[in-house]
């Protein structure tokens, strides 16, 4: 999930609730894509016509115009708790690699990120898995109800652990993630030839998604191998929709080198990367339109449709402060006095 500058004009929880607005939208609009990246991740399309277009046409004459959002609610509910998590990591992180003098190197800082990251999908993987199972299911014959009834389903028959199956690539993919987000970072100014803090606000979109286009990339295999090994079951039609059997996370990666070749550990990279720049830009505007309206509840701005600020308002006042501060002026404004003669 993208991140963005503190505000302090905003509460905890007003910018918790602009973020997971802004995902939660953004996952809705671009749900088709995702739909597309894991089924060709798992192994469906072979055999079909290829792309994220011709798969999204097949399952809608299939199963429906719904089906192209399979999965969508379970991971905009994994969203919030999900944000908590990486946030409240996030902040541990930083203390804990932040030096004597309160500084923090750009790699410590990018470490932390991907750290709290990973910590967040552990957390909340089970939901993850569910996705999958629930985007590779036919929703005309159903092996699953939703939430809920997947999880009972996969505890009582494969049990607790298998909730957890492909956690590990999780670890292990961080680490060309982190290296990916540290290797466009140490480039942007030459890219931009000129100095990070005067980048404009398109500028700062761009770099988001040339990080989130060249991370991905660089962990997308293991990506498809964690899907595969959360889609494989014994005990759901064709073992889930998997196209080759294996036994294990390395057994899998062999399997697939061995059946498709190397690029295999890439399909679905097309519909993974026409999805970053929608999604990126919905959340961004949403965020941003969120944000206005939170500046104008908490007294910031003239209007949610601008960012023209009250006039005498201090800015450096946080929430509280500047609400107490209104509170004191009322209790104190004087009474009209009544005419005497």
């Amino acid at each position: 999930m993208a991140t963005w500058r503190r505000d302090g004009r905003l509460t905890g929880g007003q910018r918790l609730l602009c973020a997971g607005l802004a995902g939660t939208l953004s996952l809705s609009l671009t749900a088709p894509l995702e739909l597309a990246t894991v089924l060709a991740q798992v192994g469906v399309v072979r055999g079909h016509a290829r792309g994220p277009w011709a798969t999204g046409h097949r399952v809608w004459r299939a199963e429906g115009l719904r089906a192209l959002w399979k999965g969508n609610a379970v991971a905009c509910l994994r969203l919030f708790p999900c944000s908590a998590v990486q946030l409240a990591a996030y902040r541990k992180f930083v203390v804990l690699f932040t030096d004597d003098l309160g500084h923090i190197s750009q790699w410590s800082s990018i470490m932390a990120g991907s750290l709290a990251g990973m910590v967040s999908t552990i957390v909340t993987y089970p939901t993850d898995l569910i996705k999958t199972r629930l985007i590779m299911q036919n929703i005309l014959e159903p092996s699953y109800r939703g939430l809920l009834h997947a999880f009972s389903t996969i505890y009582q028959q494969e049990g607790f652990l298998a909730l957890y199956r492909g956690v590990s690539l999780t670890v292990v993919g961080a680490l060309p993630f982190s290296a990916g987000s540290l290797l466009v970072y140490m480039n942007l100014e030459k890219i931009w030839n000129g100095p990070r803090d005067q980048f404009s606000l398109p500028q700062n979109f761009a770099n988001v998604c040339l990080a989130a286009a060249v991370t991905q990339t660089l962990s997308f295999p293991f990506e498809t191998v964690k899907r595969k090994m959360q889609a494989q079951s014994p005990y759901l039609p064709h073992s889930g929709g998997v196209d080759v059997h294996f036994s294990g996370a390395v057994d899998c990666f062999r399997q697939i080198v061995k059946a498709q070749g190397v690029l295999g550990l890439w399909n679905g990279l097309t519909a993974n990367l026409l999805k970053i720049v929608p999604y990126f830009g919905i959340m961004f505007s949403t965020f941003e339109f969120c944000k206005r309206i939170c500046l104008y509840q908490n007294g910031y701005i003239l209007s949610p449709l601008s960012y023209k600020l009250t006039p005498g308002v201090d800015l450096s006042l946080q929430p509280q402060e500047l609400r107490e501060l209104k509170k004191f002026f009322k209790t104190r404004k004087p009474k009209p006095k009544k005419p005497t003669l």
